[in-house]
C-alpha cells in the first residue's frame, strides 16, 4: 500500500492512450525537454495490432495547443504531419429555424447560422458584454458584436500570421487533424522521445488481486504484464473499466438521441479551394452533418438518429449535402459508426482509470469527447497517487469532478437543440420534449429568460464550457431573454467603447491575417518562430 507508484500499464492506444503516455511522461520522466536517466514511471502502452482506429475525431479545442506543448511537440512539425489546419470555433447552420426558400433574403440578425468562436468576448474580464447588447439583437449578432472571430471565419482567415510564434495566436484557436496521422505522430513521439515502451499485442486475461485491483494482464505474445495503477483506452468496448470491473454505463439515448453516424473523406475540386477555419455543423431532417477542413480534403458525417430514420435515407441526406455529381458520389463509400450515447458511472474504479471512449461518448457535437480526454489524463498526470494507500481518495475527487463534467456536457449539447425552432421533423421535436430535458437544463433555461448566462450559473471552478460559451448559443439561436430593467450610464458608455473597439479590431485583422490555406502553405515552408 505504502510502495511508490512507478509501474503504469495502458492498454489501448489512438488518441486518448497516447495523450495519456505523453502527459504522464511529459510531467513525470522529463526534466525540461529532457528524457530522464533514471525515469520515475516506467509507462507501457498495449496496442492491439487488429483495433483500427476510429479516426473521425478530427476537430479541437484551443486546449489542444498547450497540450502539444506540454508533450513537448513542435507545432511546424504537427502541423506538417498531421495534415492539420486552424479551428477557430463552430459554425452552426440551419439550427435556428427550418430552412426557407426565401433565406438569402434575410437580414445578417435574421441569419439560419451562426458561430460559437473559441475567443471569450472582447473585454469579458471586464465586464459582461451581454446584457448591453441586448437591446440591439436586432441589429447586429451576439458574436459579431464581442468577437471577430465571427466576421473573420466568415472570410476564411486565419488565427495568427506568420510573425506569430508557436501556440501564440491573434484570434484563440485549436485544430482540424488527420486522426489517424495524429496518433502515428503521438506514438512515435512519445516511444522516441518519452521512454513510453509500446507492444503491440492482445490482451487476453485480466487478473485481480485479492482485494480487487488488477494486478496484471495477460496478452497472446508476450505474456504476463504486471502494473501498479492501469489506464483504459480501449474504446467503446471499455475493457478494463466496463467488462472487468463491471462499472455501470448510464445510457443517455432518452435525453441526446444521435446513435449512428456516416463518415467520409472528399476531396476539394481544386487544389487551392479555400480552407474554412471553423467547423461547419449543418442540421438536418434527423440529425446534423459536420463538414472539416483540412489542407488535403474535407471530413464530413452525418450524425443521426436510428430511431427517426434509417441508413439508407441518412446516406442520402449525406450525398444531398455534398452536391456531387452521380460519378464522383459513386466512388465514395462513407463508413458506419454506431454509438450508445452515455457513460460509465465512474471513470476510475480500483486502480483502475478509463479515459477516452471507453469511459464514455455523446456525440460528435462541440467536439467534447477529445477535450474530456485532455482533461482525464492531465488531471492523471498532475495528480498522480503517490501510492495505493491515497488512490481511492484521489480516485473519488477525479470521479467527482468528471461526473460534473458529463452533467455540464449533457445540458450544453441538449441546449442546441432543445431552443431550436424547428418544426418540420419529428426528429426536432421530440427533442423539445420535456421529459427529454434534463431537469437542470429546465432550471437554467427559465433562470435565462430574465438574465443572461453568468458565471454564477456553473457550480464549479474550470468548467469546460464558460457562461460565454452558452451566450454564443443562446443568443445565436435567438433566445429571448427579457431586458434589464436598469443599467448605470458609466457601465453603457464602457461596454459602448468595448463594442467599438471590437469593431476596430476586426476591421484591422480583415486587413493583416491571411487565408487559412495561405498561412497553411506559409507554416510548411517558414515554419512559426519558436518560443
Amino acid at each position: 500500500m505504502h510502495k511508490p507508484i512507478t509501474q503504469i500499464v495502458i492498454v489501448g492506444g489512438g488518441t486518448a492512450g497516447w495523450i495519456t503516455a505523453g502527459l504522464l511522461a511529459a510531467e513525470h520522466n522529463v526534466d525540461k525537454g529532457v528524457l530522464a536517466h533514471s525515469p520515475k514511471l516506467n509507462i507501457t502502452l498495449i496496442e492491439s495490432p487488429d483495433v483500427a482506429t476510429i479516426g473521425v475525431g478530427e476537430g479541437t479545442w484551443p486546449s489542444m495547443r498547450s497540450t502539444l506543448s506540454k508533450i513537448g511537440i513542435d507545432e511546424n512539425q504537427f502541423i506538417r504531419c498531421c495534415d492539420a489546419s486552424f479551428k477557430q470555433g463552430s459554425r452552426f447552420i440551419d439550427w435556428r429555424n427550418d430552412p426557407s426558400k426565401d433565406a438569402d433574403s434575410k437580414t445578417p440578425t435574421q441569419s439560419n447560422s451562426y458561430l460559437h468562436p473559441f475567443s471569450l468576448p472582447h473585454g469579458h474580464q471586464e465586464l459582461d458584454l451581454c446584457p448591453f447588447w441586448l437591446p440591439h439583437a436586432d441589429q447586429v449578432s451576439f458574436a459579431e458584436a464581442v468577437s471577430s472571430q465571427a466576421v473573420l471565419t466568415q472570410l476564411g482567415l486565419a488565427p495568427k500570421t506568420i510573425a506569430s510564434a508557436q501556440y501564440h495566436f491573434q484570434n484563440n484557436y485549436g485544430y482540424h487533424l488527420n486522426a489517424g496521422k495524429f496518433s502515428q505522430m503521438l506514438s512515435e513521439h512519445c516511444t522516441q522521445k518519452l521512454g513510453v515502451s509500446h507492444i503491440r499485442d492482445h490482451v487476453s486475461h485480466i487478473i485481480n488481486h485479492d482485494n480487487g485491483d488488477i494486478a496484471k494482464v495477460i496478452t497472446a505474445a508476450h505474456g504476463e504484464i504486471h502494473g501498479q495503477l492501469f489506464i483504459d483506452c480501449t474504446g467503446t468496448k471499455s475493457l478494463l473499466l466496463g467488462e472487468h470491473l463491471q462499472v455501470p454505463f448510464l445510457s443517455q439515448k432518452s435525453v441526446l438521441f444521435n446513435d449512428s453516424a456516416l463518415a467520409v473523406q472528399v476531396p476539394y475540386e481544386q487544389a487551392d479551394s479555400p480552407i474554412a477555419s471553423c467547423t461547419h455543423s449543418t442540421a438536418q431532417q434527423n440529425g446534423w452533418i459536420w463538414d472539416i477542413g483540412l489542407p488535403t480534403r474535407k471530413g464530413v458525417g452525418y450524425v443521426y438518429s436510428s430511431s427517426h430514420t434509417n441508413d439508407a435515407d441518412a446516406e442520402q441526406s449525406l450525398l444531398t449535402y455534398l452536391g456531387l455529381d452521380s460519378a464522383t458520389a459513386d466512388k465514395l463509400t462513407p463508413r458506419k459508426l454506431s454509438f450508445n450515447p452515455g457513460y460509465r458511472a465512474k471513470c476510475w474504479q480500483n486502480n483502475c482509470i478509463a479515459i477516452g471512449m471507453a469511459a464514455g461518448f455523446i456525440e460528435p457535437l462541440e467536439a467534447s469527447a477529445l477535450a474530456l480526454i485532455e482533461w482525464t489524463a492531465a488531471t492523471l498526470a498532475q495528480q498522480l497517487p503517490s501510492n495505493r494507500l491515497v488512490m481511492d481518495t484521489i480516485a473519488a475527487r477525479v470521479n467527482q469532478r468528471y461526473q460534473l463534467h458529463w452533467q455540464q456536457i449533457i445540458d450544453f449539447l441538449k441546449l442546441h437543440y432543445v431552443i431550436s425552432q424547428r418544426e418540420v421533423d419529428r426528429y426536432w421535436r421530440d427533442h423539445r420534449d420535456k421529459q427529454s430535458i434534463p431537469d437542470s437544463l429546465q432550471a437554467q433555461l427559465e433562470l435565462w429568460r430574465y438574465q443572461v448566462p453568468n458565471q454564477h450559473d456553473i457550480s464549479y471552478k474550470e468548467a469546460l464550457f464558460p457562461a460565454a460559451s452558452f451566450q454564443y448559443v443562446l443568443y445565436g439561436m435567438g433566445f429571448n431573454t427579457q431586458l434589464p430593467s436598469h443599467v448605470k450610464p458609466s457601465m453603457q458608455q464602457q461596454a459602448q467603447q468595448l463594442f467599438n473597439d471590437n469593431q476596430q479590431r476586426t476591421q484591422v485583422l480583415s486587413k493583416s491575417l491571411l487565408s487559412n490555406r495561405d498561412l497553411l502553405a506559409k507554416v510548411v515552408q517558414y515554419g512559426f518562430a519558436k518560443l
